[in-house]
């Protein structure tokens, strides 16, 4: 089924008219001046459809920035994704996207996840890092560098102590690009991580 574009919002995207968007929005749109994108049809949902589909109706570089909130994860090609993103995201613009890191333990409980995420993911779809460890990129570079990774801890307003607890953590563990790579490595496993954010701008 075609995309449904609500508010005929796309129609005058392009380079010299760029446009934000949301995707995954669901009913909880962060950033107003952006169009939300959701398979459902909530209000705050101005491009409802298929994420793939809605890409590839937009025109090369009309796109300055995309924001995704725990919504990567659901997707099974990231590949295509990052790769839809390249073509519509104008040079200089950015993708600023939070996903669940690979420790949360609450990511294994939704059967809807598809993709695990930590510090280096997106480091194997580009050449530029901001880590003193390399991966490589089995021959997959995207046009976008890797500007900041940094890692949330959080728990549930449930649980306000602990929820402390694990902000005191992330002030530390998110001091330098050292101690996220030694905390990654070394103790995530003993301290989990609610999620990662990633930003990445395009080159």
């Amino acid at each position: 089924m075609a995309f449904h574009d609500k508010n005929g919002a796309i129609q005058s995207a392009t380079a010299d008219n760029p446009i934000c968007l949301e995707l995954g929005c669901g009913n909880n749109k962060r950033h107003p001046d952006a169009l939300g994108v959701d398979a459902l049809d909530y209000p705050c949902v101005d491009l409802v459809g298929d994420i793939f589909e809605v890409l590839a109706a937009l025109p090369n570089c009309c796109v300055d920035a995309v924001y995704s909130y725990h919504f990567i994860e659901h997707i099974e090609d990231l590949e295509l994704l990052l790769n839809e993103l390249a073509r519509i995201v104008k040079p200089e613009g950015r993708l600023d996207f939070v996903v669940p890191h690979f420790s949360n333990p609450y990511f294994y409980s939704d059967p809807t996840h598809k993709k695990f995420f930590g510090l280096y993911t997106f480091c194997y779809f580009t050449s530029t890092t901001p880590f003193r460890r390399k991966v490589p990129t089995y021959g997959k570079q995207i046009p976008f560098k890797v500007s900041d990774v940094q890692l949330h801890f959080k728990s549930d307003s449930v649980f306000p102590v602990r929820h402390v607890f694990k902000r005191m953590l992330g002030i530390l563990f998110n001091a330098t690009i050292y101690t996220r790579e030694f905390y990654e490595e070394n103790v995530s496993s003993i301290f989990p991580c609610y999620e990662v954010r990633y930003v990445l701008c395009r080159i």
